[in-house]
């Protein structure tokens, strides 16, 4: 009997430690999922914040965004970036009196120095900038009358993936930036709208997704699945606030993402 009485406490003991362990982690585990989610969430945003500046760079060439994630990483590969130099700024005079802007003002040093080049009695060397200058603004009559002396305007060709990223990517790594940090390879969901109607015309929209499902699905399934719920009737909410289309879950995608293709944002991120 006393065997009896020994082997039920030890068990209401083992019942009790059992209990007070499944508390513990009833109550460490949402604690651990938003800690690991706010561990990640500023990786995926400059991720994302990157592959902004990827496309914006791809529609200054274009026109246009690309929902194609393999040509956009060839396009940060193979495309120089272009900036302006410039020495002298326009006065209140180059504005109002002579109409010029700074389009204006790169275009007419551009065709001074064409000129020069293309005059062969010159015989000027194209990579003699100062020698050039020296000629077309003291012979240059456009430059003269606009009164563009001592002027500068060179477009100066740059390596894409160096600019942007500085270091950070490398043209063999650049690759990397099309997945998801923390994902079994989950590629960041590209959307683009290139023809959105405004009242000032067509415009072009993006959109890049990395779902929660992506980069945090190898934590707690539960508790996932209880952000996603919550999430997807918050966009639920903003996609369609009527309820015309009678949306469910399953038809919208959460996580962090940038740009929206359903109304122009600037390309701002989610949490911005």
């Amino acid at each position: 009997m006393k065997a009896t009485r020994l082997s039920l406490i030890c068990a209401l003991c083992l019942a009790a430690v059992l209990l007070v362990v499944m508390n513990v982690q009833s109550v460490r585990t949402p604690i651990n999922f938003k800690d690991t989610k706010n561990a990640r969430e500023p990786i995926i945003k400059e991720r994302l914040i990157d592959l902004r500046a990827a496309q914006n760079q791809y529609h200054h060439v274009y026109g246009k965004y690309t929902a194609n994630p393999d040509s956009l990483v060839i396009f940060l590969q193979t495309t120089p970036i272009k900036s302006v130099y410039k020495e002298q700024t326009l006065n209140e005079e180059h504005f109002e009196k002579l109409k010029l802007n700074e389009d204006k003002v790169a275009k007419m040093i551009d065709n001074a120095k064409k000129k020069a080049l293309n005059n062969k009695k010159l015989n000027l060397d194209p990579n003699d900038l100062d020698a050039l200058y020296a000629y077309i603004w003291a012979n240059d009559k456009d430059i003269i009358n606009n009164k563009l002396q001592n002027f500068r305007r060179d477009t100066i060709e740059s390596n894409m993936i160096d600019s942007l990223y500085h270091g950070r990517f490398t043209a063999e790594t650049i690759k990397d930036i099309i997945y998801v940090p923390f994902s079994n390879g989950d590629t960041i969901i590209f959307k683009v709208n290139n023809a959105f109607p405004t009242n000032q015309g067509d415009v072009a929209l993006f959109e890049m997704i990395a779902p929660y499902k992506s980069f945090l699905g190898d934590l707690n399934k539960q508790e996932l699945a209880n952000l996603i719920d919550s999430e997807s009737k918050l966009e639920i909410s903003r996609k369609d606030p009527h309820g015309y289309y009678n949306l469910k879950n399953s038809d919208v995608i959460v996580g962090l993402k940038v740009g929206d293709v359903d109304a122009p944002n600037g390309g701002h991120g989610n949490w911005e």
